[in-house]
């Protein structure tokens, strides 16, 4: 298996290559913070709320208006979900709902629609179709949720590691989670182009997971949230191509870069508990 010669090779590959080269810097300017402050069901909740506006945008106006029906879907849901975590002191259950009623809402906007084909292709994208125009709608959306988090940074460390500080600091909670849920919202409508609407979640979590693993800083996290998954972008591509091209077997490319995020943060883990073993045998040497 060539890691390096498909993506030369294949302006499809290549395409592919550079929308998770934007999706590292995705990952890398929000993942942490959903680790930090354990928002991954909030995160779920916004991955099944975009789907209507996928669904209903490119069952309306094609592949073009899947974009633009997802943006809208997804700022309705991140502004809903802000208010109700303000108002509502345990916030599991308004997001359960939000989940279901609007996954719900995508999956018979599709069935009615005759082209039940299209729910195959929204839950689990098109990674070796990615057009040109498309590149640069993600890399356009990308970037406004990363330069809103990085204008945002100091108020998010504050709400991420002292909530009541970021108050006396002069930070808005309601407007610092707004902007991080935006964000959040950008990042799955973003994901979803390209890993699709089911998995685009690991995106969100496994890369920042694993960097907390071993045990990094915010900077750490920060830096192998966007190497972790950057990697799994290009090793699931790389197999995915050998595979289907090489082997014949049609092997989801979504599917096989997700098997990288696992692997990645399975070895995390396995780092993680050699490192708290060192650790603790540290620590006992230097009683003794």
């Amino acid at each position: 298996m060539n890691l390096i010669a498909p993506f030369l090779q294949y302006d499809f590959m290549l395409r592919a290559l550079l929308a998770f080269v934007v999706l590292a810097v995705l990952a890398a300017a929000i993942g942490p913070f959903v680790a930090l402050r354990d928002l991954e069901f909030v995160s779920d909740g916004l991955v099944h709320a975009v789907f209507p506006g996928l669904a209903i945008g490119a069952l309306a106006f094609g592949r073009d208006g899947a974009l633009p029906g997802a943006i809208i879907a997804g700022a309705i849901a991140a502004a809903v979900l802000t208010l109700t975590a303000t108002r509502v002191r345990q916030a599991d259950a308004p997001v359960a709902v939000v989940l279901t009623t609007a996954f719900s809402i995508g999956v018979i906007a599709v069935s009615a629609s005759g082209f039940p084909g299209q729910l195959e292709l929204l839950l689990f994208g098109q990674m070796f179709a990615i057009r040109p125009a498309q590149l640069w709608s993600i890399a356009i959306v990308a970037a406004v949720a990363v330069v809103a988090m990085i204008v945002t940074r100091r108020g998010q460390l504050y709400r991420a590691f002292d909530p009541e500080g970021a108050r006396a600091a002069g930070f808005r909670p309601v407007v610092t989670d707004l902007v991080l849920n935006m964000s959040l919202a950008v990042a799955v409508v973003a994901g979803s182009q390209v890993l699709g609407n089911l998995l685009v979640l690991a995106l969100l979590i496994i890369p920042a997971a694993s960097a907390r693993n071993f045990g990094a800083g915010i900077i750490g996290m920060v830096v192998l949230a966007g190497v972790f998954t950057l990697a799994a972008g290009w090793a699931g591509l790389a197999i995915a191509f050998d595979v289907s091209m090489g082997r014949g077997v049609n092997l989801s490319p979504s599917g096989a870069v997700v098997g990288a995020f696992v692997v990645i943060y399975a070895a995390s883990l396995i780092v993680g508990a050699v490192r708290r073993v060192g650790l603790h045998r540290l620590r006992r040497g230097s009683a003794s």
